[in-house]
């Protein structure tokens, strides 16, 4: 029973403090929202991303070469787009990202940098963005064949 407040208790400590966790972009709230909410679902004033592409194959590289691809888009929507995070479905993938808004019409650039160190054969990753846009989820894809030098040819 010990045992069992104490792993209660433990859990609560972590949870209290990820709540309290503070936003590093330091960006207002009213800009964070989402500007469709459940009492209004007019998502035409909503910003809209819109990537020129969302794959990339950087086709064959050799292992422990870093490569790096920027994926461009656009605000199609009329309100100000905010990224809000990228992440990658692996450590050797490094996504950047503007961390201030895009206006309606402007473009951004989100580049990753992949890592071959350690990679052999086909390798592919995937880039999650979050956004104020509606749908707030965007998935991009990146994928190559990883080689050792002097094997190039198996």
């Amino acid at each position: 029973m010990k045992f069992l407040r104490v792993v209660l208790l433990t859990g609560s400590l972590f949870f209290i403090l990820s709540c309290s966790h503070r936003n590093q972009n330091n960006l207002s709230g009213d800009l964070v929202r989402n500007p469709v909410s459940l009492h209004n679902s007019d998502s035409t004033q909503s910003p809209v991303i819109k990537f020129e592409t969302i794959e990339h194959d950087f086709g064959r590289v050799f292992a422990g070469e870093k490569v790096s691809y920027s994926f461009k888009f656009y605000n199609k929507g009329k309100s100000d787009l905010l990224i809000t995070n990228v992440s990658a479905s692996c450590g050797c993938t490094v996504p950047e990202w503007p961390r201030t808004p895009i206006a309606p019409g402007q473009e951004g650039y989100i580049t990753v940098t992949f890592n071959t160190a350690g990679r052999n054969g086909f390798q592919q990753k995937q880039i999650t963005v979050l956004t104020n846009a509606v749908p707030n989820t965007a998935i991009l894809m990146i994928k190559a064949m990883v080689y050792e030098p002097g094997r190039e040819t198996e």
